[in-house]
């Protein structure tokens, strides 16, 4: 009976244990989602935002909030494709390990462009345009490029498998009418002196004809999950 009570005891524990680690793992999962919406809600109204800075403001201002929405607009951008495109082909992880390096620069940018945000010198602005122009001009011209590359490569990929798909079907359109190849002609050759004609040519077309295969390796038609089914006919 001890024994008995002990199983139960510990079955009840392992209960309680799963339980416990599924709850922990259901609250994580749901965390993560309310961070991540966040985290978006929040992109959207600073995208938004710059982009009501940019055509508000005249001068170096505007133009300061237009160089950051350049900047994040591309550098996401990248960031999604990259992040698609890894986990179907694992050779793009050093295209990530670029993109990671390349993300460093434009956090550092985005964040010195927030900061003269706020400046009240239009004059320093107005100087440090150029310069920031310029860096901005670099890191995009680089993520657009990597983000091109992913994508060109994806589309050769989806290419390639499409002409060997082609050539494959090719092939299988060619065995299914083999009839072509076999059939004869229409006008069937006048027999030679000699050779019998007729009823005599019988016994070899019987033959031809059964070494020829089926046209369907069954009377019953496969069904597929696009094809309609008949409706039922009525019986009044």
């Amino acid at each position: 009976m001890e024994a008995v009570i002990a199983v139960f005891a510990v079955l009840f524990l392992l209960f309680v244990a799963v339980g416990a680690y599924a709850a922990v793992k259901a609250v994580g999962a749901a965390k993560r989602g309310v961070d991540r919406t966040v985290t978006q809600a929040r992109r959207t109204v600073e995208d938004h935002t710059l982009r009501a800075k940019s055509l508000a403001r005249l001068g170096p201002a505007g133009e300061i909030a237009q160089l950051r929405l350049t900047l994040r607009t591309s550098m996401r951008a990248t960031q999604d494709a990259l992040g698609a495109g890894v986990q179907v082909d694992e050779s793009l992880k050093e295209s990530l390990g670029l993109f990671d390096r390349l993300s460093v620069h434009g956090r550092e940018l985005d964040d010195e462009l927030r900061r003269l945000d706020f400046e009240p010198d239009r004059a320093t602005l107005a100087e440090r345009l150029p310069e920031l122009r310029r860096r901005t001009e670099r890191i995009t011209r680089s993520a657009d490029s990597l983000r091109w590359a992913v994508r060109d490569r994806a589309h050769r990929f989806a290419e390639d498998d499409l002409d060997a798909l082609s050539a494959q079907i090719d092939v299988e359109a060619g065995a299914l009418r083999h009839w072509q190849r076999t059939e004869p002609s229409a006008t069937p050759p006048r027999p030679e002196a000699g050779q019998p004609s007729g009823p005599a040519d019988e016994p070899a077309r019987s033959t031809a004809e059964a070494a020829r295969p089926a046209l369907t390796r069954s009377g019953r038609r496969p069904e597929y999950p696009w094809q309609r089914k008949p409706r039922p006919e009525r019986t009044t």
